[in-house]
This record gives C-alpha cells, sequence and structure tokens, in this order.
C-alpha cells in the first residue's frame, strides 16, 4: 500500500462517520453550533444590539422607549432605579436617573450604541489593513516584507492610548474619527499572525499545484491560500474587537474620548465617578454592559476558533461508551483486532490455560 493511501484511510479514520462528505463550510458551521457557549454569547450579544437600536432610536428615528439620552425629566424617589425582578417592572427609570435627572437607562443605551459602533468599525479596520500587509508580507517576501514588517515595528511601538488620546482631543470629528483612529493602530498583531500563516501556506502543495497550472499571484492569494487563514483571521478581528471597546473606555474615562451631548459606555462612567458611594447604580449598569460586550465577543472567538481549526475537534465520551467493543469508536474507526500470522496456524491453548504461540 502507498504511502498516499494510508495517509488518506488515516485522515478518513480521524473524521467522524457523520461527519464524512460534507463541505468545509458545512463543517465549520456544524462544528459552531455545537459550541454552546459561542450561541449563547452570539444570542446575547444579538439581544443587546437589538435593544440598543430600538430602545433609543437612531438619529431621527424613534424607539419604543419614552425618554430620550438628553431628555430631563423630573427627578423621582431620589434617582434611583425602579427596576423590580419579582414581579417584573420597569417603572419610569428601570435604571435610575443622573444627578440632573436624565434617564439613565436611555443614556447606558445610548453610550452602548456609540461602544458598539466603535468595536465594529476597529475590527473591520485592522481586519483589512492587517490581512493586506500580512498577506503581501507572506507571500512575496523579498524587499517587499522587509518595508512592510519594518513598517508594522514601527507602529508597534507607538503607545496607542497616547496618541489616541492626543487626536481624539484635537478633533472634533468624534466617534468617525476616534473608530478610524484605533482602527488605524490596532492591526500589527493581525498583520504579522496573517503573515506567518502565509509563510506556511505558501509552501503547500496545492500552492504549487496552481503555480504550475499557471495561476497568477492574484488569484492564488485569493482562491487558495486566503480561504485557509480565514480562521486565524476571524479569531483575531474579534480579539481586537473586544480590546477596541475597552480602549475607548478607557479614552473615553480620561475625558478624551466621546464628548457630550454624546454619551458612551466609558463616558458615563467618567462623568459619575465622584458619586460612586451614594449612587452606585450609575456604575453598575454602564460597566454591566461593558463586561457582557467583552465576554460575549471573546466567547464568539473561542467558538469561531475550534469551528475553522480541525485540530479543537472534541471526543464525545457518550459516542464512544456507546460503540462498546467491536463497534467504530468515536473516531468513526473500528478496533483492531489481533490476527495470527498465517491462515494455517492457529494459537494452542497451554495446560493452565494460557495461549501458546506456535
Amino acid at each position: 500500500m502507498s504511502s498516499t493511501t494510508q495517509t488518506d484511510e488515516r485522515e478518513s479514520r480521524e473524521v467522524p462517520g457523520e461527519l464524512r462528505g460534507m463541505s468545509q463550510g458545512a463543517l465549520v458551521r456544524k462544528r459552531f453550533l455545537g459550541h454552546t457557549g459561542a450561541i449563547v454569547s452570539l444570542v446575547l450579544l444579538v439581544l443587546v444590539v437589538l435593544l440598543a437600536l430600538t430602545s433609543v432610536g437612531i438619529g431621527p428615528i424613534k424607539g419604543w422607549w419614552q425618554f430620550r439620552w438628553t431628555d430631563t425629566p423630573p427627578l423621582q424617589n431620589g434617582g434611583r432605579p425602579t427596576l423590580q425582578l419579582f414581579p417584573f417592572s420597569l417603572g419610569d427609570h428601570p435604571f435610575g436617573q443622573d444627578t440632573v435627572g436624565r434617564d439613565y437607562f436611555a443614556m447606558t443605551m445610548r453610550g452602548t450604541q456609540i461602544s458598539l459602533a466603535i468595536t465594529f468599525m476597529v475590527g473591520a479596520i485592522s481586519a483589512i489593513i492587517g490581512v493586506v500587509f500580512g498577506a503581501a508580507a507572506g507571500y512575496f517576501r523579498g524587499w517587499i516584507e522587509a518595508v512592510l514588517m519594518r513598517l508594522t515595528d514601527m507602529v508597534i511601538i507607538i503607545p496607542v492610548l497616547l496618541i489616541g488620546a492626543v487626536i481624539a482631543y484635537n478633533s472634533k470629528a468624534g466617534v468617525l474619527v476616534l473608530g478610524v483612529l484605533l482602527g488605524l493602530t490596532t492591526w500589527t498583531g493581525m498583520a504579522r499572525l496573517v503573515r506567518g500563516d502565509f509563510l506556511s501556506l505558501r509552501e503547500r502543495e496545492f500552492v504549487d499545484a496552481a503555480r504550475l497550472a499557471g495561476a497568477s499571484d492574484a488569484r492564488i492569494i485569493f482562491r487558495h491560500i486566503l480561504p485557509n487563514a480565514v480562521g486565524v483571521i476571524t479569531v483575531n478581528a474579534t480579539l481586537l474587537m473586544s480590546s477596541a471597546i475597552l480602549l475607548e473606555t478607557a479614552l473615553s474615562y480620561l475625558g478624551m474620548g466621546v464628548r457630550a451631548p454624546d454619551t458612551s459606555l466609558g463616558l458615563l462612567i467618567s462623568a459619575n465617578q465622584a458619586a460612586f458611594s451614594t449612587r452606585p447604580w450609575l456604575f453598575w449598569f454602564p460597566g454591566l454592559f461593558i463586561v457582557l460586550i467583552c465576554l460575549c465577543i471573546n466567547f464568539i472567538g473561542d467558538g469561531l476558533r475550534d469551528a475553522f481549526d480541525p485540530r479543537q475537534r472534541k471526543i464525545s465520551l457518550r459516542r464512544m461508551k456507546e460503540s462498546g467493543p467491536g463497534r467504530p469508536d468515536a473516531a468513526g474507526a473500528a478496533p483492531a483486532v489481533a490476527a495470527p500470522a498465517r491462515a494455517d496456524e492457529a494459537p494452542r491453548s497451554g495446560p493452565a490455560g494460557s495461549v501458546d504461540g506456535p
């Protein structure tokens, strides 16, 4: 039996029987849907996004909540939250009111909108720049790699928080400038990871076959190498998004991020830091949404990593127990059974019930 046939049989045994014959997209989707933490986090993140968008609306589009983040109704019950769990009731101000009287639920939802917008902007910009730089450096090598990697090293040493504070403080464009700025300074990790992946993939046999078939460099990159690196790109993009919301929170906390009359989750915490001992709910709700968004994005990234990386395959203990002796095991292969050396030879029983060789 040739080595190629042996390799094919070994890979076939490693794939569970119910997954054989499925396309790569179907395999990724099945693995991701089987990751409980990622699915729960995805559902929670979608619910947070829908709640933030529909409650206070976007721009001229009004939401279902009765107050806007700029409204100042009369202060009720000292600004304490009216949210009740048993029996469930939102009340007029479920998250309470700030010292001015503004509804804190509306302000938190608006802050969630701004923080999510910056997060997705940073993820998209960083992913695009990092993939372009990393793919070009890893595939073409030579002077292109040297120039791009030295540029990447220069951006790495820039203190993102300091530069972001200086530019955001002197800029009046607000959210758009802050999102673009953070995206232009956080792509270096993506570029280095994509470069390493491309350095490995460009030496594979399918790339040599495509090159011998006359495929252009652009076709090899976009049709053959990039689809195999999508797992690294997707996972790192989610990590960039999770770090982006923390960077935005830090800048807004320092007063150099989002400016009033607009608001963000970090700005809400910064504006009410003096009331921590007297009105702690002004910290609870923005902080809760920051932690919830970061955890959801991280768990989704963990699920995408397990889905795209075949080495993260999990073995079902229940399937192993149900297989039993003589049945296919968890990997879909029948257990090996020892056979005599020749067909005409059979084991002989010894005096004490032992089995003697021929």
